[in-house]
């Protein structure tokens, strides 16, 4: 991925961004996943936890990796200083929902350890260069999540 696409990508992120992934989120649960599964970054699932404040139900749409039937996010929450709610929320209540495609299901969120995030982050940066990028824009270490699905 060229470094302009990354920089336009975080400039999105941080202006209109909200609004896109409202529409995102909308048109990704309309159509069972038929639109918004795909992007031209990667896979994009929906991620619902559990408010650690208020208790509601908050939905995401998020890129994430598989391997060995699991999955994995990266709250790099574009680079920002803070780790985004969604994070919080896992560490607090980690039983989340997730729909990928028309597919959903409940799964058990777990971050990574540092001695696993190191494993996994060579091939997390390798598929989408974006996460690389954002560590460069934050003093904070980018966590990594398993979201693994119930059996």
């Amino acid at each position: 991925m060229k470094k302009r696409t990354l920089k336009s990508t975080v400039v999105l992120d941080r202006t209109i961004g909200r609004a896109v992934y409202r529409l995102h989120r909308l048109l990704y649960r309309l159509t069972r996943g038929l639109v918004g599964h795909r992007s031209p970054l990667g896979p994009i699932l929906l991620l619902t936890t559990t408010g650690r404040r208020s208790g509601r139900l908050r939905t995401v749409s998020l890129l994430y990796f598989t391997r060995d039937e699991k999955y994995f996010v990266v709250a790099s929450n574009g680079g920002r200083p803070g780790h985004p709610n969604w994070l919080l929320n896992v560490r607090q209540e980690p039983g989340v929902a997730l729909q990928v495609g028309a597919r959903r299901f409940g799964a058990v969120g777990r971050e990574l350890s540092p001695p696993e995030r190191e494993v996994l982050w060579p091939a997390l940066t390798a598929f989408y260069p974006g996460w690389a990028h954002y560590a460069t824009l934050t003093d904070r270490p980018i966590p990594v999540v398993l979201l693994e699905p119930h059996s």
